[in-house]
């Protein structure tokens, strides 16, 4: 196995962390437009989502562990 291998579980982290940051993203895009300055609930849940998603993810795939 090589060092720069990925398993299944690590790719599967990686992409739900991709999704989770393009849905955080998109929603404070739409929020942005639509003149919301404020923290709104839907945005604390995603970004918590977010977060939890790359505290799955090594540093060196772009996560926080």
């Amino acid at each position: 196995m090589s060092l720069f291998r990925k398993s299944p579980e690590q790719k599967q982290a990686v992409a739900d962390m991709k999704a989770a940051d393009k849905a955080l993203n998109d929603n404070t895009d739409r929020e942005k437009r639509a003149g919301i300055r404020d923290e709104t609930p839907e945005y604390l849940r995603l970004n918590t989502a977010a977060n939890q998603a790359a505290a799955k993810v090594s540093r060196w795939r772009g996560g926080t562990r």
